[in-house]
């Protein structure tokens, strides 16, 4: 999240509820069609072997990092649209296969994997049209929705062990990645010429990878504990967003996963510790 001066507000809040009520809505779908989904994960959630799950995850994105930056600073910013643009449309035709085909499943309409991949195809397409290819308003609401429903498989699809550890491993390079490491780096090159990694909203700009593991978290909740453990995780998340706001009165660049993970965690505990009956 960045903005060199601004005063914390309500509604700066809009795109973050926006991309949580996606991954609820994609999180009942998948809790409803009781579909069994295939964990991410290459080790069994116990132990060392979720220690593994969670670094092997965090290596991935802390690379991935690291490569957009080197990319912009060695080749400039044709091949870094290039890379973006290629992870993007990779990551809609992915979610666009699940989501079409458990919607249909879901309806009990008979579907054919032709019938699948044209639709996929042509929603991808919208997609990249909409982020890559015009300035207009449906730019950040297509990110809303990518940044949900790609948080929301992930929760569905990473065990809980493995997902919390990631959380919380997240969190922790979210402050070396923005003060020391490639992401502050990339932010200051300008967010805005890089489209496909950032929501912009009023005066700020919140990183796609934000949404995206906001709505891993809720989903998560809402799948392993519950309706009313998601409900307070994403009232934690929102107050953590609000206080990386106030932040940025200070600050003219700010991690958005410290604040917003730390008190989905403590609301996680609270409501475990006083379950509403």
């Amino acid at each position: 999240m960045t903005e060199k001066q601004f005063k914390a507000k309500a509604v700066y809040l809009t795109p973050i509820v926006a991309s949580l009520a996606v991954a609820f809505l994609c999180g009942f779908l998948i809790l409803y069609a009781k579909l069994p989904i295939e964990a991410v994960t290459p080790f069994p959630d116990t132990g060392s072997g979720a220690l593994g799950n969670a670094l092997i995850f965090l290596v991935l994105v802390s690379a991935g990092a690291s490569l957009l930056y080197l990319s912009l600073r060695r080749f400039g910013l044709n091949l870094v649209k290039v890379l973006i643009g290629s992870a993007f449309t990779a990551s809609v035709f992915i979610l666009s296969i699940f989501y079409i085909d458990l919607i249909l499943y879901l309806l009990q309409l008979q579907s054919y994997s032709f019938e699948i991949l044209v639709l996929s195809i042509l929603l991808t397409f919208f997609a990249d049209y909409c982020v890559f290819l015009t300035e207009k308003h449906t730019y950040g609401l297509v990110l809303i929705f990518v940044g949900g429903s790609l948080g929301a498989l992930l929760g569905a699809s990473i065990p809980t062990l493995s997902a919390l550890l990631l959380l919380a491993f997240l969190a922790a390079y979210d402050i070396f990645a923005v003060f020391r490491g490639p992401v502050g780096k990339i932010a200051k090159e300008g967010l805005s010429n890089l489209k496909g990694i950032s929501v912009q909203f009023m005066e700020i700009e919140i990183g796609l990878g934000d949404l995206t593991f906001y709505a891993l978290f809720v989903t998560h909740a809402l799948i392993s504990f519950g309706l009313i453990s998601a409900i307070l995780v994403a009232l934690g998340i929102l107050a953590g967003c609000y206080l990386s706001f106030k932040m940025l009165e200070r600050k003219g660049l700010f991690p958005g996963l410290p604040f917003s993970i730390a008190l989905g965690f403590i609301s996680l505990v609270i409501a475990f510790l006083f379950p509403l009956v």
